[in-house]
């Protein structure tokens, strides 16, 4: 091939295909320093490199370091970004989803990565999100250490994008949370949650849609707009729960944690209970937010289905020693984090049967066969 022939006019080029690496290089630029805020003295290297290097020196401190990690995204959440065109605060709704799986076994996050793929680059949008994670970093205490952006044009529209993310930390052996602790006499801790967080998106979108209810419609319930309502970021728990392992008037207490994401609070609380061991959920002991009150009405979801869902105003549960619980809250109060006693672990015998419609006990969930867990009783308010 000539010079001439190789510089044609009529050539195709990468960009002509629709892939623009120079706005991956602009995206990288505005991101780069909401990135570096993560990083402490253990991260080394900057952005760009090919693989993000932590020091993990102090790992030898621990007798037998067990490394947690976990994957995740932010499911169909994503539609009402879009739709709004805001975009900062769905990464801290990655991080949340994907950090707070990993505290749940009592472990200290320590890196994170993040994969966006999207159908045309836009700088500004992708920095937004990007920025959004960095802040999720920032309030778990766990460094953003790479990620990656990729441009799928002709597989994806172009406004259209998809986020994920994965993280690992690190937990002493003998510190490991888990059934195992689990025994009857303990109480359930119900930890506040912010909103909806970034589970049940679909059935959310569909109530929407079907009852004609509007991103930009007001509703004095919510004190904003319904958009507005539905983009609440979600709670990061991480540095919270570090806090109640670690503070001297809860050190030990805590037996087991349960992050309340897909399947609602019955469903993965079951998920930490040992086979033949009952717990009761008491729904009277806590209000759900407006809007789950305001979905489930505008939608005529049923009870049962909307809990099965959505987080209920629950986004994460402490099992710990009933000794225990008054301190429990005094110190997630102190952090600004509202929680209450919502439940008992009891023996098998002692749970009793399900009754009336709203009445149900459930077992296990994603692969988990657990204990029996009892949701009893009503909301106050709720009919």
């Amino acid at each position: 091939m000539t010079t001439s022939e190789s510089a044609s006019p009529s050539g195709l080029t990468y960009a002509a295909s629709g892939v623009d690496t120079a706005a991956g290089d602009r995206a990288v630029d505005l991101m780069k320093e909401a990135v570096a805020a993560t990083h402490g003295p253990e991260v080394l290297g900057g952005i760009g490199a090919f693989a993000g290097l932590v020091d993990v020196s102090a790992l030898k401190d621990y007798r037998r370091p067990l490394l947690a990690s976990s994957t995740d995204g932010v499911g169909t959440k994503i539609a009402i970004a879009r739709a709004l065109d805001v975009h900062d605060t769905i990464g801290q709704d990655l991080v949340g989803m994907v950090v707070d799986d990993i505290v749940v076994v009592g472990a200290r996050p320590i890196a994170m990565t993040d994969y966006i793929a999207t159908g045309k680059v836009v700088p500004e949008r992708v920095a937004d999100i990007v920025r959004g994670i960095a802040e999720g970093c920032r309030l778990a205490g766990c460094a953003l250490v790479g990620g990656e952006t990729a441009e799928h044009p002709g597989l994806m529209a172009a406004d259209d994008y998809d986020v994920a993310g994965a993280a690992v930390g690190v937990v002493e052996a003998d510190a490991l949370l888990g059934a195992e602790r689990v025994r009857p006499g303990d109480v359930v801790l119900g930890m506040d949650a912010s909103g909806l967080h970034s589970n049940g998106f679909s059935l959310v979108r569909a109530v929407l849609d079907g009852a004609g209810i509007a991103l930009d419609q007001h509703v004095e319930a919510f004190g904003r707009t319904v958009g507005e309502e539905l983009l609440e970021p979600t709670r990061i728990y991480a540095a919270d729960v570090l806090a109640l392992l670690e503070d001297a008037r809860t050190t030990g207490a805590v037996h087991a944690l349960s992050h309340v994401t897909g399947g609602g609070l019955a469903a993965n609380l079951a998920r930490v209970v040992p086979e033949g061991v009952g717990v009761r959920i008491d729904r009277s002991s806590w209000t759900p937010l407006p809007v789950f009150g305001e979905i489930a009405r505008w939608g005529a979801v049923p009870q049962l289905d909307l809990e099965g869902t959505l987080n209920m105003g629950i986004g994460m549960i402490a099992v710990l020693d009933a000794g225990s619980a008054e301190a429990a809250i005094a110190v997630l109060a102190e952090r600004g984090l509202g929680a209450r006693v919502i439940g008992e672990v009891l023996e098998p015998a002692a749970l009793p049967a399900a009754s009336g419609p709203i009445e149900h006990v459930v077992t296990g969930a994603k692969g988990v066969e657990g204990g029996a867990v009892l949701m009893a009783g009503q909301h106050p308010g709720w009919a």
